[in-house]
């Protein structure tokens, strides 16, 4: 797929939100490997991956994913041998209870085996290990502690390490508290220094304590000195404590050797969340931007309805109905800037890229789209200052690219198509290159000012125009996209509105050829009788409903009549 389309498209911010989705890194980084498939098989078993959990969430709410950690590191180090840390083996126990809870989960929900919806395939195949699970929190309290409970020998060299420090506490103690002592003390109290416990001493009553120095204060007033009487306990508590962390090494080692014996389970428990965890992230965002599974099809139709751009304000956007490739290959959209062209141009765009990498796109049912091997779209200010290239420049650069690798496959999208030179040389070049795509059979949707690709699309076979509505009354667009309605020249409408005098508006019009003119009236007229007969459906719609009503309460009537 073409990177600058997907760029252009914002297809990056979906994935964001996307990402924004998942419970898990290991779900995140699928989601942010998530690109749009050509092939039609795939793009299918995407989106029914996406159904699947939207019909999950829907039917048995959303499955526990709390505790799944990316331990797939910790993993590939048991493998070449290596010993686990205390927080690697926690967080290996917290992803096997995640893996146990959701199979109580599958028990609960009554998930049915063999059932044909891949979460809960996804689940039934995780493999739980409470043995190990347990082992692991029985042994570890938390990333820098090992339990007591952890072995016996462990437990037994803790007590012994406390008793010896608890004599050592209680000779220091009776020292500082000794008549003889407290002159020579800066603090009556026991501290550590290097793991040995001290007393401070002041420095000229050096000499009166006989003992190791360990450290002194930042003036050199104080001095921590541990007396000759606990130099051995300390040295038995240094080699108690040696021998405990002998003893938690072996510890560490039995439980990696209990993590390495479940380690094909612990790599399947890996790729099966990391997939659960995707899939659900889909789902949620389908559920949250109210999105359908659209039909697909390869042969270039496309057809939106109700289309929602997924990043705008849902408060405020404006649902469109789109569509092109049947009885038509190339739409052109005029109307005013800001308008609506530009985000009619980028919602269908998205919505393709969005279809082809499985997921749900926010519009309405019956929504069709086709998967297309390349999209291509020119929209935006394309200005180099780098390569020395003007805007008009750029984008014929990036068109010339356009025609020289588009087919019968692909989605050309293309913003003010032929503008920022000379008009007539602009429109002339526009309809050739809209020929150009027709004859190598690529779907184009063109915007445009230039009434000239008006008049070329309501005189050729294969394109067909479009609009986007503008209301002259309010100077203020609808956003509402019209096919089939070339936009018409608001241009003396609006200037007027706003209080051009009117001699200026009489002069500007004849500048104006009498085709201009008689063009601008013919689509003057077909837009007031498009909104007489928008009018006249509405006023048949509530007659029809009026008609309805009454003829309910006429057979109420009767069947009350007829039964007294």
């Amino acid at each position: 797929m073409n990177e600058k389309t997907i760029r252009i498209l914002e297809y990056d911010k979906i994935i964001d939100k996307l990402v924004s989705l998942t419970a898990s890194t290991l779900g995140a980084d699928l989601a942010r490997q998530l690109v749009p498939d050509n092939d039609i098989e795939k793009v299918k078993m995407n989106l029914k991956e996406t159904s699947d959990g939207v019909n999950f969430i829907s039917r048995r709410g959303s499955p526990p994913l709390g505790g799944i950690h990316d331990i797939r590191d910790s993993v590939k180090r048991a493998e070449i041998g290596s010993m686990l840390n205390p927080g690697e083996l926690i967080r290996i126990a917290n992803l096997l209870r995640a893996v146990r809870n959701l199979k109580n989960y599958s028990c609960s929900a009554d998930i049915k085996e063999g059932e044909d919806n891949i979460v809960g395939e996804l689940i039934e195949c995780l493999e739980a290990a409470k043995r190990v699970e347990d082992k692991i929190n029985l042994c570890i309290v938390s990333e820098e502690e090992i339990s007591d409970n952890a072995s016996p020998a462990l437990g037994n060299i803790r007590r012994q390490i406390r008793h010896a420090q608890n004599s050592i506490k209680d000779k220091l103690n009776e020292l500082i508290r000794s008549p003889k002592y407290q002159k020579y003390m800066q603090e009556p109290i026991v501290t550590m220094r290097g793991e040995r416990y001290v007393i401070p001493v002041k420095q000229e009553y050096r000499a009166e304590i006989p003992g190791l120095i360990h450290d002194s204060s930042a003036s050199g007033a104080t001095l921590f000195i541990e007396p000759m009487a606990v130099v051995e306990a300390n040295n038995e508590i240094k080699q108690l404590q040696l021998k405990e962390q002998a003893e938690i090494e072996r510890i560490l080692k039995e439980l990696t050797d209990d993590v390495i014996s479940i380690l094909p389970e612990l790599k399947n428990n890996i790729s099966f969340l990391a997939k659960l965890d995707f899939i659900l992230a889909k789902a949620n965002f389908s559920l949250q931007y109210n999105g359908v599974r659209p039909n697909l099809n390869t042969d270039g139709r496309i057809t939106i309805r109700k289309g929602r751009h997924p990043l705008l304000d849902p408060k405020t956007v404006v649902p469109i109905d789109f569509w092109v490739g049947d009885k038509f290959s190339s739409l052109i959209i005029t109307g005013p800037n800001t308008g609506g062209k530009t985000v009619t141009l980028k919602t269908v765009g998205l919505f393709t890229l969005m279809a082809q990498a499985g997921l749900n796109i926010p519009a309405a049912d019956n929504t069709e789209m086709c998967v297309f091997k390349n999209i291509f779209a020119d929209i935006g200010d394309e200005q180099s200052i780098e390569q020395s290239l003007s805007t008009f420049s750029a984008h014929m650069t990036n068109i010339v690219n356009i025609i020289k690798h588009s087919d019968e496959n692909s989605l050309v999208l293309l913003d003010e198509l032929g503008a920022d030179t000379d008009p007539t040389e602009g429109a002339a070049l526009a309809i050739a290159i809209l020929e150009a795509l027709h004859e190598k059979g690529s779907i184009t949707v063109a915007t445009t000012h230039y009434s000239e690709l008006k008049l070329y699309a309501m005189t050729s076979g294969y394109t067909e125009n479009a609009s986007c509505e503008f209301d002259v009354e309010t100077l203020r667009p609808t956003y509402r996209l019209l096919i089939g309605i070339p936009g018409k020249s608001n241009a003396f409408a609006i200037s007027k509105k706003l209080g051009l005098p009117e001699y200026i508006l009489d002069n500007a019009k004849n500048y104006l050829t009498k085709e201009n003119i008689r063009f601008e009236d013919v689509l003057l007229a077909i837009d007031k009788d498009r909104k007489t007969a928008e009018k006249e459906r509405i006023q048949a719609e509530s007659y029809r409903l009026e008609i309805e009503r009454l003829k309910k309460e006429l057979d109420d009537q009767k069947r009350k009549i007829e039964a007294e």
